[in-house]
């Protein structure tokens, strides 16, 4: 069956939703109709799907009982579970390294066992003081990947672990796009995924992470062109931007998807050359988020997402490496060819 607007999956993160609630209920812990709560405002908002964020709850420290449990929350709630993202746990941080490693594996376990198509990591930490201190978190720097072959060689080894033992259980796995991080530009994005050299490896272009930095930045359009080749997951969000570089001003602002820097009719064409077929998860920061997310999915599948006169693309990874996919018609009620 084609992936056109109306079935393209796209998923809410849970970003919006705290892991500790005002009553001092820890999410984690929480009975599993605390958790169809929340499933069930995802599902009101106009979702099918949600993407499991481990800031809500960490699936890989779950037992297999209250994974069923969940699954099934989800599921009376209306709400398929196609993806997990686990973020800030850096399987080459300075301290946890070998913990974050432990987690990421039980995250895979746990995400099999929910039946899910895709999980998502990153290289990215925990925020700093500073950063919990400002407003919106990426006006000041973080932590910075060090340029070190030794360290490198290290994040090589322990993503193809990863990805390796995702294989072994019917996952895909994509890399999340983050500043500063081995992961922060598209050429060393890419240059990873490349040395990690699994076919079910991949980059979530989560450019968004990116231009929204308070500094200079990529072409939006050139770090795309470069890494949707490789893409096989999409954590997508906008942001305005301004500039002003002889004053060396540049300020940035979560917006809807429609009203920001990167024109997603644009990107998404790039992603359909370029063979993308993936899981679509919507993310964003301040105020309402899931209602920005629930707009967002509206203008995706009224505005960019192929329709029944559209095209849909193959999905070998081989053959996006080596120059860009054929467009391919739709024919009425074909499949995926």
């Amino acid at each position: 069956m084609a992936l056109t607007a109306d079935r393209w999956p796209i998923a809410a993160a849970l970003l919006p939703f705290p892991d500790t609630l005002r009553d001092g209920t820890v999410v984690q812990d929480a009975s599993p109709a605390v958790w169809a709560r929340t499933f069930r405002k995802v599902a009101d908002a106009g979702f099918s799907a949600a993407d499991l964020t481990d800031s809500w709850v960490r699936a890989g420290d779950l037992s297999g009982e209250r994974l069923d449990e969940l699954a099934a929350a989800a599921a009376e709630s209306g709400i398929s579970l196609p993806a997990l993202s686990a973020i800030r746990r850096s399987v080459i941080d300075d301290r946890f390294a070998d913990r974050n490693l432990a987690y990421s594996h039980r995250t895979i376990d746990a995400a099999a066992r929910l039946g899910m198509t895709v999980v998502s990591f990153g290289l990215h930490r925990p925020l700093t003081r500073e950063q919990h201190e400002r407003l919106w978190f990426w006006t000041t720097p973080g932590h910075r990947d060090p340029d070190d072959p030794s360290t490198w060689t290290a994040a090589v080894t322990r993503l193809r672990e990863l990805g390796r033992h995702a294989a072994e259980v019917g996952l895909l796995m994509s890399l999340e796009m983050y500043e500063d991080t081995y992961l922060g530009t598209a050429d060393s994005a890419v240059r990873l995924v490349e040395q990690i050299g699994l076919d079910n490896v991949g980059i979530n272009p989560d450019i968004g992470n990116l231009i929204r930095l308070h500094r200079p930045v990529d072409d939006w359009r050139t770090m795309l062109d470069e890494v949707l080749p490789y893409s096989n997951y999409w954590h997508m969000k906008n942001y305005v931007r301004d500039e002003v570089p002889e004053k060396d001003v540049y300020i940035a602002m979560p917006s809807p998807m429609e009203s920001g820097l990167i024109d997603y009719r644009e990107a998404f064409d790039l992603a359909l050359d370029a063979g993308f077929q993936g899981v679509l998860c919507l993310e964003n920061y301040g105020g309402d988020g899931l209602s920005v997310c629930a707009s967002n999915q509206d203008y995706l599948r009224r505005h960019v997402l192929p329709t029944r006169d559209g095209y849909h693309l193959g999905t070998s990874r081989v053959a996006q490496r080596h120059g860009r996919a054929e467009r391919i018609p739709v024919d009425e009620g074909a499949g995926p060819r």
